[in-house]
């Protein structure tokens, strides 16, 4: 149990490693095509490192609190305890905000489609025998969103005068 455990964190750690050399190869490629752009620094490496830190120490922690027992404990996503992690870790160091802050937002987001790309692609026969009424759904999600956002960003802008 112990061995798979520790297999487990070591798969984790390497697919979120190879996330972040994708997110290092993006930002120098972005850099050689636009050299207007953010370069890759070693402040850029130790902001990635900061972000694999982070994401390790947040699944650590969900993985131990699986065993908890409060249910929300149990429950609750990895992906917020990493929020929470790297919130907390920001707040204590203004260290860890000047090295992520030299890492491109539009190189992270690759990665991120790139495998939400990937699992929709993994899932069609899934998503094939859903019904059409997900379609629908979906129209109003994003209706909702966009119009969501617009509101949010005209009251913003009523609010500073424009």
């Amino acid at each position: 149990m112990q061995n798979a455990l520790r297999n487990s964190y070591i798969k984790y750690g390497l697919i979120i490693l190879l996330s972040l050399l994708l997110i290092l190869f993006t930002q120098f490629i972005k850099h050689l095509k636009n050299p207007d752009s953010m370069a890759v620094t070693w402040m850029t490496i130790v902001g990635l490192i900061a972000l694999w830190v982070f994401s390790m120490i947040g699944i650590l922690i969900s993985e131990k609190l699986k065993t908890s027992s409060i249910n929300f404990l149990k429950e609750f996503p990895v992906l917020g305890w990493v929020a929470i992690i790297s919130l907390v870790m920001c707040l204590i160091s203004d260290f860890f905000v000047q090295a992520i802050r030299a890492v491109d937002f539009l190189s992270i987001t690759t990665p991120i489609l790139t495998f939400a790309g990937i699992s929709v692609a993994n899932r069609l026969v899934d998503l094939k025998n859903t019904s059409w009424k997900v379609a629908i759904v979906a129209i109003f999600v994003f209706s909702g969103t966009y119009i969501g956002s617009t509101l949010m960003a005209q009251i913003g802008l009523f609010f500073a005068g424009k």
